[in-house]
């Protein structure tokens, strides 16, 4: 039993052979999807998806990359769709310093805007953060992010964030970044998260886990983001990967109010 807490089923990558990715991921282990919405356009396929499959759960935003296309009536929308019983986040938004596609100063208003929404909508938050983690930890303080939580996705930060971030009553969410060769201090950092805080997911079609890595992506995939996992835990900590996977299955469908 795993859930990919961060896919982007929606994805163009996956048009032509969407229904087998869904079936070999269900053949996996993995039994429940949250796809991803990165602008108003990916927000609604991914409700639409959630609405067309019963094992799949919708999260609507707008990426940080995406903030300059927000245009008026873009959050009322997003009212309207988080109306929807199979959307359970809003997110992913943050804040990427690396790229800035978007200017950082809009970056961090459009942040504190999206933070009051999900606390309006209560619906817990999916939070992307890189090169911006001192900015991203003081809006989400200053905007009392903390009454709706969340979680870090695809967590690459330093322990400085780590302990921000679970101190902020977040979540911190792996994928297949954990099983890169170079990812040791992130494999560290994971040694000293506690079990009922970690999650799982792929960020499919991106950063496809080792041994496949140079492929695309697909959530049948997060059973090796749980394995690595499981194993830099330690038996001491948890028996295996399907421990682990009822473990982070328990708590995604706590963060998410998941049945």
């Amino acid at each position: 039993m795993l859930i990919d807490t961060h896919a982007h089923l929606d994805d163009a990558r996956y048009d032509a052979d969407r229904e087998a990715v869904i079936a070999r991921a269900r053949e996996a282990g993995v039994d429940t999807f949250v796809s991803i919405g990165c602008d108003l356009a990916t927000s609604k396929s991914a409700v639409d998806l959630a609405g067309r499959y019963p094992f799949v759960y919708a999260a609507v935003g707008v990426h940080p990359h995406e903030v300059k296309h927000i245009e008026d009536g873009w959050y009322d929308e997003f009212r309207r769709l988080a109306a929807h019983k199979k959307v359970v986040a809003y997110g992913e938004i943050g804040l990427d310093y690396h790229y800035n596609h978007s200017p950082p100063k809009l970056q961090r208003e459009r942040f504190r805007e999206q933070v009051g929404l999900a606390k309006e909508l209560r619906l817990p938050l999916v939070i992307h953060t890189r090169e911006a983690q001192e900015d991203t930890i003081a809006i989400l303080k200053e905007e009392h992010a903390g009454q709706v939580g969340g979680v870090f996705h695809c967590f690459s930060g330093d322990a400085w964030l780590a302990k921000d971030a679970l101190d902020l009553g977040f979540y911190l969410s792996f994928s297949g970044v954990i099983t890169f060769p170079s990812a040791t201090m992130l494999r560290n950092i994971v040694k000293t998260v506690p079990l009922d805080r970690i999650l799982v997911e792929t960020d499919c079609p991106y950063l496809t886990p080792v041994p496949h890595r140079g492929k695309r992506n697909e959530p049948a995939f997060v059973k090796l983001v749980a394995e690595k996992i499981a194993e830099v835990k330690g038996a001491t900590e948890v028996a295996g990967v399907e421990e682990l996977g009822r473990i982070t299955s328990d708590n995604a469908r706590r963060l998410f109010k998941i049945p």
